[in-house]
C-alpha cells in the first residue's frame, strides 16, 4: 500500500498518459488514479486467468459478486439491498444512456446538473432528448444544486428524467439528507424519474454520510442508483458496474432499454468487484487517508496561486479549480503551457475552470503546483 510510488503506465496504453505522449505535460485529467490495485484484486484476477476458460458467464449466476455488493451496501450505507434489485452494466455511462431511453421519449426533457462530466452532459443529445440544465451554486464554500431551477424544469410536462450526480463531479459535493429530501419532493410531485450516478460514493473524504438515492424512502420506487467498484479500486478498465433498482416495473423498463445492445459485464470485472468489496478494506481505508492528505495539500497550494481559487471537495479525488481570476481567454492552454494537463472546464460547461485529478503520488502534485506557480 505504497501510494507514493510512481508507476510507468506506458505498457498499458493508459488513456490518461496517451493524450500527452511525447510531451512534457503531467496528465491529471481523466478520472482514474495512479495507484496500483489492492493485492487481493490482483490475486483473484491471476487465479481467474490461470483457470484458462473465458466462456460466457451470466452475471446473475456469479453469486459471490452479487453477495459482495449486498454486504458492501449494508456495511457502508446500512442499506439492505435484495439481490434481485441488482442489474449489471458495463459502466455507468451506458447505464444512464439506458435510463435516457427507458424513461424519456424522443424530444422529451432530461434534466442534468451543470457543470458535469462530459458523457453525462452528452446523454440527452445522443438519445435525441432535450437537455435541461440545473446549475450548481456556491453556498458557504460548498457547491450545491439550484433547487429553484430544478423545480422550474421538473414542472415542465415534457420533463421525464433527472440524471443526478452524487457525489458531484467535478465539484465533489455530497448531497445532504435535506437536499435529497427536497429533490425527492420536486421529482415525485412532477413525475420525474431519478437516475443517480453515485460512482464516487465510496470516496467520501470528510466525516459525512452518503445516502444512496434508492435507499431514500421517497425515492425507492422512482429511482435508479448507479454504482461501481471502478473509481474506488482503480479497476475502471474492467468495464463493470451495476444499477440498484428496488421497484420491479422501473427495473424492467431499465433492462428492456438495453436489450440486445448492452453486453454483459466481463468475467474479470465480476471477480474483481467481488474481491474489492470483500478483501480490500485495509487498502481502501489507507487510500482514503492518502487522498484526504493530497486534497488538503493541493487545496492549500492552489489557493496561494494568483488567479486560482478552489473549494475543498467533500468526496472524489478531483478538484474543481476556478481560474477566472487569471483573466486569460483559454484556461486549458494556460495550464498546458506550464506543463500541466487537467480536464478542460469547457468540457464540463464552465470554460473558466479546470479539474485536477489528485489520485496520484504526492510528488506528482508537488510538480503540478510548481509548474502552475510559474508567472
Amino acid at each position: 500500500m505504497n501510494f507514493d510510488t510512481r508507476h510507468d503506465r506506458s505498457p498499458s496504453f493508459a488513456y490518461k498518459w496517451e493524450k500527452y505522449k511525447g510531451k512534457d505535460i503531467i496528465p491529471c485529467w481523466i478520472a482514474d488514479t495512479e495507484f496500483r490495485c489492492a493485492q487481493p484484486i490482483i490475486d483473484v484476477l491471476k487465479e481467474r486467468s490461470e483457470h484458462g476458460l473465458f466462456g460466457y458467464t451470466l452475471p446473475k449466476h456469479h453469486e459471490p459478486a452479487i453477495s459482495a455488493i449486498v454486504q458492501w451496501c449494508k456495511k457502508r450505507y446500512d442499506w439492505a439491498v435484495h439481490p434481485s434489485w441488482i442489474v449489471w452494466t458495463p459502466g455507468v455511462v451506458p447505464a444512464f444512456n439506458m435510463a435516457s431511453r427507458a424513461f424519456c421519449g424522443e424530444g422529451e426533457g432530461i434534466i442534468v446538473q451543470t457543470p458535469n462530466y462530459p458523457p453525462l452532459l452528452a446523454a440527452p443529445a445522443i438519445n435525441k432528448r432535450e437537455q435541461l440544465c440545473v446549475p450548481t451554486v456556491l453556498e458557504n464554500g460548498r457547491w450545491t444544486l439550484d433547487l429553484n431551477v430544478l423545480e422550474e424544469h421538473a414542472a415542465k410536462p415534457s420533463s421525464k428524467l433527472f440524471i443526478m450526480c452524487n457525489p458531484m463531479n467535478p465539484s465533489g459535493s455530497v448531497m445532504t439528507k435535506d437536499e435529497l429530501d427536497k429533490v425527492a419532493d420536486i421529482c415525485n410531485r412532477h413525475g420525474v424519474t431519478i437516475c443517480s450516478d453515485e460512482i464516487h460514493c465510496d470516496l467520501i473524504l470528510d466525516d459525512l454520510t452518503h445516502i444512496p438515492a434508492s435507499k431514500h424512502e421517497a425515492l425507492s420506487q422512482n429511482s435508479i442508483t448507479l454504482m461501481a467498484a471502478s473509481k474506488t479500486f482503480n479497476i475502471a478498465g474492467l468495464g463493470t458496474s451495476f444499477a440498484i433498482i428496488p421497484d420491479v416495473k422501473t427495473r424492467q423498463q431499465f433492462v428492456s432499454a438495453g436489450a440486445g445492445i448492452v453486453p454483459w459485464v466481463t468475467v474479470m470485472g465480476l471477480s474483481a468487484t467481488e474481491a474489492a468489496f470483500t478483501r480490500c478494506d485495509d487498502w481502501y481505508l489507507a487510500q482514503r487517508k492518502y487522498l484526504r492528505d493530497n486534497r488538503d495539500y493541493l487545496l492549500r497550494e492552489i489557493n496561494q496561486i494568483n488567479g486560482l481559487r478552489a473549494y475543498s471537495p467533500q468526496a472524489t479525488f478531483l478538484m474543481w479549480v476556478d481560474a477566472s481570476g487569471l483573466g486569460v481567454e483559454d484556461t486549458q492552454q494556460w495550464c498546458e503551457q506550464r506543463g500541466v494537463g487537467p480536464s478542460p472546464g469547457r468540457d464540463f460547461g464552465a470554460p473558466d475552470f479546470f479539474r485536477v485529478n489528485f489520485g496520484c503520488a504526492k510528488s506528482y502534485l508537488e510538480e503540478i503546483v510548481t509548474r502552475l506557480s510559474v508567472p
